[in-house]
């Protein structure tokens, strides 16, 4: 089974994939006249938005809780791993992969927006690329498709990598325990424990649906990602006289990798998605349940996590590891060490490159940090990705029975939770492969499918342009007429214009 993922990945994630994910980042990126840029201030302005209803979260839940998506074991054992196996320049690809991806999820999001549903059961927005390929690219076939893939991507995939994180970090703490064979597989007592732990606090939140989600998510996030990245700072400060060489050593690399151009760039842009997520097609499901005046503005919210996600969170750690040198390099294939700074043995692909870099500046309480702030990272991101499947699961079954629908909302609630108990008790790398297949599966769907739907209808950008004419206008309340736009299939807005 394991070769066979480690197989499966090798074509998902071909050099056809990447160069996709970079294609389409600069192509929107021209397309908008790159938004990411242009409207900043705007997306700062707009994330604040606390208008919320009893059918939608305000802006800033909706930020919070696709920044919980993005924020994971990815940007602090996924920036490691991208250096350990693509050298420091792997950093600068996931920088570039960043700034154009913002562009990406702006389109994407926006997207979610117009084309969003009301849940006939819950009575909650309901939006992705499921219900946008079905409305805007009208076909259905490639929706069905779409959703089927998110379903496995974050009902199975996904969970296991993140709470293989959270264990790797509290373990390396306190210990695998006495070994214990738990279902069949070969562990240690105290890994069962936290497992545990963790399958209990995620059952009682999901349970709770979107509303509990968001609540939980707002006052975790930014908490910790504060917290995070303040720490990262003081080493920094604390190291002052080595940031010039980081910089150096980030940029130097990017002309003669040390891992080779292709594991640079490969990593650097495989960890830059995994991360933050642009053109994954995760984000919009968060997106869509928003109460928001317009379309665009969820779109420039959730352009704007992006950035959070990788170039402030994401680099704090590569900064962190790089400064304190608390990394090795090895070539992927060959198993060959390029560079060996710290003990061979250390597993690449977990929060260990971190903790050490913490440990070596603030002793043992940096290591208890990281362990903390990755099991709450990891936690709320299993937290939206069962929403995310929750939600692929609604569109799939919109048009069944209501006991029907009821009934498959507890498939994404029992897989979610068993994934997370059984990615606990595996091998990071094996763990990891699984999440790699989950992410570059919908990435093809959606980036294709994104593209398709710029050539049919351009929707994105005529909300856009729509947008900053009404804000160059000066209207407090902002409307969006989508038959004025020529936006075909947004029923959702249609029915609100006709109601007011």
């Amino acid at each position: 089974m394991e070769n066979f993922i480690n197989w499966l990945n090798g074509i998902i994630w071909s050099p056809a994939l990447i160069y996709l994910c970079l294609g389409a980042g600069l192509f929107y990126s021209i397309m908008t006249r790159f938004v990411q840029v242009r409207m900043f201030k705007e997306m700062i302005a707009l994330m604040f938005n606390g208008t919320k209803s009893a059918e939608g979260i305000s802006s800033f839940q909706a930020f919070v809780v696709a920044l919980a998506n993005r924020v994971g074991v990815g940007n602090i054992a996924g920036v490691a791993a991208a250096i350990g196996f693509g050298g420091p320049s792997a950093v600068f690809w996931m920088w570039v992969v960043a700034f154009l991806g913002a562009s990406t999820a702006y389109v994407e999001s926006t997207m979610a927006q117009i084309y969003k549903e009301k849940d006939p059961v819950t009575g909650q927005y309901r939006g992705g690329p499921a219900y946008y390929f079905e409305k805007g690219l009208g076909q259905k076939w490639y929706a069905i498709i779409f959703a089927i893939s998110m379903v496995i991507a974050c009902g199975l995939f996904l969970p296991g990598v993140q709470a293989n994180g959270i264990i790797s970090a509290v373990t390396r703490i306190t210990g695998d325990g006495s070994p214990m064979n738990f279902f069949g597989i070969e562990t240690g007592s105290l890994r069962v424990v936290v497992m545990s732990i963790v399958v209990l606090g995620l059952a009682a939140i999901i349970f709770g649906g979107i509303k509990r989600i968001a609540r939980v998510a707002e006052f975790i996030v930014p908490f910790m990602a504060l917290g995070y990245i303040i720490l990262a700072i003081l080493i920094m400060i604390m190291n002052l006289d080595k940031v010039p060489m980081v910089f150096s050593l980030i940029m130097s690399d990017i002309l003669n990798p040390m891992a080779g151009l292709g594991a640079a760039i490969g990593w650097g842009v495989k960890r830059g998605v995994y991360s933050n997520e642009a053109g994954q097609g995760t984000g919009p499901h968060h997106a869509g349940a928003a109460e928001v005046q317009h379309p665009a503005q969820q779109g420039l919210v959730q352009a704007f996590s992006v950035y959070v996600d990788t170039l402030i969170v994401c680099s704090s750690t590569a900064f962190m590891i790089l400064t304190m040198g608390t990394y090795n390099i090895q070539n992927e294939k060959t198993k060959e060490f390029i560079l060996v700074n710290i003990d061979k043995s250390t597993e690449i692909g977990t929060p260990a490159f971190t903790q050490m870099a913490l440990e070596s500046t603030f002793g043992t309480f940096g290591n208890y940090f990281i362990a903390i702030a990755v099991f709450f990272f990891a936690f709320t991101t299993v937290m939206a990705y069962y929403y995310i499947a929750e939600v692929n699961i609604a569109y799939l079954t919109r048009h069944k029975d209501k006991a029907v629908q009821k009934l498959a909302m507890w498939l994404p609630k029992i897989t979610v939770v068993l994934m997370v108990a059984y990615g606990s008790l595996n091998s990071a790398g094996y763990i990891w492969n699984l999440g790699d297949i989950g992410v570059g599966m919908t990435a093809w769907l959606n980036i294709v499918g994104i593209l398709a739907m710029f050539f049919m209808a351009k929707p994105t950008l005529r909300a856009l342009a729509d947008y900053e004419t009404q804000k160059k206008s000066g209207v407090t309340n902002y409307t969006f007429d989508p038959v004025k736009l020529g936006i075909k299939n947004a029923t959702f807005w249609e029915e609100r214009l006709k109601n007011k």
